[in-house]
Order: structure tokens, then C-alpha cells, then sequence
């Protein structure tokens, strides 16, 4: 990429961000508006359904035609599918049972664990002010889950295993960034959740599971049931922000490095707080509050280090001759 063409296509991944965040914040609400008379791998299925219909009706015709779904990286797209599976579930589970903006906020501790598993993976090096704040979001993360007390619930956990398995996607869409376009990317994740949620539904879908005290388990294993005609808006209203979310993250990951496109995703939580005191009265508690503030400071505090970092490692490098 050029220094001319670099400007634009940093604001044009910043301006697909920060639409991605928008578009999923719309989905996280509905989806939990959704949990209580819904299976979750029922509400997946439909989502995936009108989500697979815009992709292949608008986006890939507008990104250059069916051609890109052809692809030399299918297991890279299925890996990546997989892990946004394992994401979505664990996140939507995480919101059948606790405030949209607390899974939201544990959530966002994605960037600690991937300096957590640098080191415990590819044995790099952390300075100590990186490992501050690690610790800082870590301690936000156990402030929010309260253990040890009677206000701490597993399903709390569930926004952790997302975190992880989002932190892998990300370097999964870096890697096969520069050969393969949004579209197809975003094509081959809702073939991973069409995928997942027949299968799920195969194996639970009749209810045969459903009489479950945890609210989790209960969106988990409820049996599928015919929409009411009120709540069809809504469901399309999920497939078409799940669709357009995935296509604008791909992209913006795609145009820009993930330092730069990092910390425009933290608008989400701002709009978690939102979504979560105006259409389902939860207002975040004082620890909710502390919690909130250790992980973001520390989240974006560590995506501002990368950048430096990654700068200084660039300027040592030889200049490439003109």
C-alpha cells in the first residue's frame, strides 16, 4: 500500500469499525430481547438464513461477483468460522443471564489475553508497563464477577471464552487479509453458523432438554418454536446487522492494522450501557462502574502500546529504496 492510498483506506477500515460496532450492538440487544422465548441455536439459524441472503443478494455482487467465494484458504475460513462460533455462543449464552453492558465489558479484555498468550504461546517479551495493565483489566474482570460472593454467577465466565476465541479470529483475519475480501470472508462465516445451529438443532432442537433452571442453559437447550409475527422484524433486523457487522469488521481489519481498528470496537461499550438502560432498565452498580473503567483503560492502554511498539520495531527496520 502506498503512503497516498494509506490515509483512505485507514479512514475507510475506521469508518467500517465503527459502523460494525454500531450494527453488533443492535444485534447483542435483540438478541437478549430474544433469549426468553427462544432457543439461541433457533435464533442463530434465522439470523444466518437472512444474513446468507444479503451477503449473497448485495454483498458480494457489489464487492465484484460470485467469483470471490471461491477460495485456496477453506480451512483458514472454516478455523476462523469456528471461532467465531465459539464467540457468538458463549457471548448470547453470557446475555440470557446477566446486564448486556457487564458481558460487553468482560468481554473487551480480548487484548490482555492476547499478550497473556504471547507469552505463554510464542514466548515473546512484555514490558513491565504492558503487564500493569494486564493486571489492571484482569482485576476488572474479577471486580465484575464478584467470586466469592452471592452475586457471582459461572455464566459471568462466558464473555471470557468469547474474548478468547475473538482474539483469535482477529489474527486469523489478519493473516488472510491481503488475499481474500470481505465478502468472502463473511460468506464462509455464516456458512459456519447455518452449519452449527442445524446441528444443534438435530441434537436439542425438540426440547427434550429444555426444563433448566439457569437461564443460559435454558437459551441453550429450549426447543424451537414458530416465530411470533411481532418478533419477525426483529429476528430480520438481527440477520441483516449480523451480515453487515461481519462484513464491516472483515473489512476493516482487512484495510487497516488491528492497532488502529482496536479502539474504534470499544464504541460498543458506551452503547451496551445504552441498549441495557434503555430497553431492559439495567443500570451499572459502582463495581459494575470500577470494573468498566479497569478493563477498558487497560485494553486501550495495551492497543496503545502495540502501536508505539510496532512503530519503534519499524523505524529500526532499513528504509526500502525509492
Amino acid at each position: 500500500m502506498s503512503m497516498a492510498t494509506a490515509p483512505a483506506s485507514n479512514l475507510a477500515g475506521v469508518l467500517a469499525a465503527l459502523g460494525a460496532s454500531f450494527v453488533f450492538s443492535i444485534n447483542d440487544a435483540a438478541i437478549k430481547f430474544l433469549a426468553d422465548d427462544y432457543a439461541l441455536h433457533q435464533v442463530v439459524l434465522m439470523r444466518s438464513v437472512v444474513g446468507m441472503v444479503l451477503i449473497l443478494a448485495v454483498i458480494v455482487p457489489w464487492e465484484g461477483g460470485y467469483h470471490l467465494l471461491r477460495t485456496r484458504r477453506l480451512g483458514v475460513h472454516l478455523l476462523r468460522g469456528a471461532c467465531l462460533v465459539v464467540a457468538n455462543m458463549a457471548f448470547f449464552l453470557a446475555l440470557a443471564a446477566m446486564p448486556l453492558a457487564e458481558a460487553v465489558a468482560i468481554f473487551f479484555v480480548s487484548p490482555m489475553l492476547i499478550t497473556l498468550f504471547s507469552v505463554v504461546f510464542l514466548a515473546e517479551r512484555v514490558g513491565p508497563r504492558r503487564w500493569v495493565a494486564v493486571a489492571g483489566g484482569l482485576l476488572g474482570v474479577v471486580i465484575m464477577l464478584r467470586p466469592g460472593t452471592g452475586a457471582f454467577q459461572a455464566a459471568a465466565l462466558l464473555p471470557l471464552l468469547a474474548a478468547a476465541a475473538y482474539a483469535v479470529l482477529h489474527t486469523l483475519t489478519r493473516r488472510i487479509g491481503a488475499t481474500e475480501r470481505a465478502a468472502t470472508m463473511a460468506f464462509y462465516i455464516q456458512i459456519a453458523f447455518l452449519l452449527s445451529s442445524l446441528a444443534m438443532g438435530l441434537a436439542f432442537g425438540d426440547g427434550r432438554f429444555a426444563a433448566q433452571d439457569d437461564p443460559s442453559l435454558a437459551f441453550l437447550l429450549r426447543g424451537w418454536v414458530w416465530p411470533a409475527a411481532a418478533d419477525w422484524p426483529l429476528i430480520v433486523l438481527v440477520g441483516v446487522s449480523s451480515a453487515m457487522g461481519g462484513f464491516l469488521i472483515s473489512q476493516a481489519y482487512r484495510l487497516c492494522e488491528a492497532a488502529l481498528v482496536a479502539p474504534f470496537e470499544y464504541v460498543a461499550m458506551p452503547l451496551a450501557i445504552f441498549w441495557g438502560v434503555a430497553i431492559f432498565g439495567e443500570w451499572p452498580d459502582a463495581a459494575t462502574w470500577t470494573g468498566i473503567a479497569l478493563i477498558l483503560g487497560g485494553g486501550l492502554y495495551m492497543i496503545w502500546r502495540e502501536a508505539v511498539q510496532g512503530r519503534r520495531i519499524a523505524s529500526r527496520r532499513p528504509q526500502a529504496p525509492r
